[in-house]
């Protein structure tokens, strides 16, 4: 158990990161307009691909509970993956896969979990 000084440093170090995760991209992305069309190519680079890296980087942190814990604990979370890929294949709506796979996760946990 932390003592009252470990927490009060421990929660000033992550104020002071979570602080420089919201500033950082004002201060990298200011004055764009002097920096000429390389640094509008890597804006354009990273709008395209982060938000792709970002969801395989979670993908693959949801579905590797499967093959870390086994197909008991696993298999809520590898079934609404394929669910919510399916439902994103069949209607092309972020919405409804993201929504319908979260509930699909939700109830198989909790069958799971009373089972």
């Amino acid at each position: 158990m932390l003592r009252a000084g470990q927490a009060a440093g421990l929660t000033f170090v992550m104020g002071l990161v979570i602080l420089f995760c919201r500033v950082f991209p004002f201060l990298f992305f200011r004055n764009t307009q002097d920096r000429g069309a390389r640094r509008d190519a890597f804006l354009s680079f990273v709008e395209h691909t982060a938000p792709q890296a970002a969801m395989t980087v979670l993908a693959f942190n949801a579905v590797a509970g499967f093959f870390r814990s086994g197909v008991e604990t696993g298999f809520p979370a590898l079934a609404a993956a394929l669910f919510t890929a399916l439902i994103h294949l069949r209607k092309r709506n972020f919405l409804l896969s993201i929504c319908g796979g979260t509930a699909l996760y939700i109830i198989l946990q909790r069958i799971v979990q009373s089972g």
